[in-house]
């Protein structure tokens, strides 16, 4: 007799047998996203439906209803709805078409978040030392990359990082690889990230979310050569600068040689005629400013010629007016001996001076008994006034 079980109970053993991991593959429908993180949709074929749930940190690939896929995942039935699911996992893309657009669901997005802007693409160093290679160590692209580069311009140190180009470890392997190549004392210049060309599901882990978003975030210039000419990878987008192939990865990367030598020559014969033309330039401007100072400086320069030539007469002129001044002094002496009193007086006459020196011109200025002195050429006489009015007898005595 089969035992009777509750309804939690059944749930329990049913969840038990179907329990472990399954890989499904179908059609998207009924595809939506609750509160930015839950993610809710059916998988179907023609002739069945099994509801799937995942959560967005699960899923690196935009979905959309009708495109097939095929997931990893564990199938559950839920206690308290009785609903079965599947709760995804990983998901993976079936088919050119749903490559197709999820390709372009994710280009869309990314490009309005501003990680294709041409605005943020830097510049490549024009002769790089050392070049971070992220790619596979046997492929063709690499040896052909290699090849090129050594021709175009040896000595340049390569640092390669090993990786999956395809394949389930792929995308983990790229992004690890930006992160060493960031994080690392390696002072490479410049990243390169390259695979030869294959179906768009070949080159699936360059169009995928993370290995974008590890090109766009780099803090190294990355050039990325994916594919064939006319392949276009997201990676291609959001790197600084896209090329066609590896092989022109190595011709973006370093210049050829014998270029870069007759660039440097054209460019130094234009340095060298661009000086050569300013110096004449200058040479023409000094030359006419020479001419204007000189047209400018003219007149006085003829003055001051003259004044030069003036400078000649100077001690004539000096000599004459010398003499004019010796023959002043001379007269002026002569005059001044002349009217010396002392001269007048050698020829006889005299100066009377009262007591306190006051020179006596009246004879009303002295009174009876004042003392006076008579100077004469030679010597002077001490006299007593005894008569004013000159009547009586005066009495005096020599100094």
């Amino acid at each position: 007799m089969l035992p009777i079980l509750s309804v939690s109970e059944f749930i329990e053993q049913v969840n038990g047998i179907i329990a472990g991991e399954f890989i499904v593959e179908g059609e998207v429908s009924q595809y939506k996203i609750s509160q930015g993180k839950w993610i809710f949709f059916d998988l179907k074929d023609d002739k069945a439906v099994v509801n799937c749930f995942a959560t967005v940190f699960n899923l690196t690939q935009p979905l959309e209803d009708g495109m097939k896929i095929r997931i990893v995942g564990y199938p559950k039935i839920h206690d308290k709805s009785g609903r079965f699911s599947v709760t995804v996992q990983k998901v993976e893309l079936v088919g050119e078409g749903s490559l197709k657009k999820a390709y372009l669901l994710l280009k869309k997005k990314l490009e309005e978040e501003g990680l294709f802007n041409i605005e943020r693409k830097r510049l490549l160093p024009e002769l790089p030392a050392k070049i971070g290679v992220i790619a596979s160590r046997d492929s063709a692209a690499f040896g052909d990359f290699i090849k090129i580069l050594n021709n175009r311009w040896s000595g340049v140190e390569i640092n390669l990082y090993n990786v999956a180009v395809q394949g389930e470890q792929a995308v983990s392997e790229i992004t690890e690889a930006f992160n060493y190549f960031n994080s690392h004392d390696i002072e490479c210049e410049v990243l390169v990230l390259m695979r030869g060309g294959g179906s768009l599901e070949d080159l699936a882990a360059f169009n995928n979310e993370l290995v974008v978003r590890a090109v766009y975030g780099s803090k190294i210039p990355v050039v990325c050569g994916v594919g064939h000419e006319r392949d276009e990878s997201l990676a291609d987008f959001a790197a600084d600068r896209r090329a066609s192939t590896p092989s022109n990865a190595a011709e973006i990367v370093v210049p050829n040689k014998e270029d870069f030598i007759s660039e440097l020559d054209f460019s130094l014969e234009h340095i060298f005629g661009s000086i050569q033309n300013k110096m004449l330039w200058w040479r023409r401007m000094v030359e006419q400013n020479l001419y204007t100072m000189s047209s400018a400086l003219e007149v006085p320069l003829q003055k001051c010629k003259n004044l030069i030539a003036n400078f000649d007469r100077v001690p004539q002129i000096l000599q004459m007016v010398l003499n004019q001044r010796q023959a002043f002094v001379l007269s002026a002496q002569m005059l001044f001996k002349n009217i010396d009193p002392k001269m007048v007086l050698k020829r006889g006459y005299s100066l009377v001076r009262d007591k306190n020196g006051v020179l006596v011109k009246l004879a009303s200025q002295l009174d009876i008994g004042s003392e006076f002195v008579v100077e004469l050429g030679q010597g002077s006489i001490l006299g007593e006034v005894l008569d004013p009015a000159n009547k009586n007898k005066k009495q005096g005595k020599l100094l």
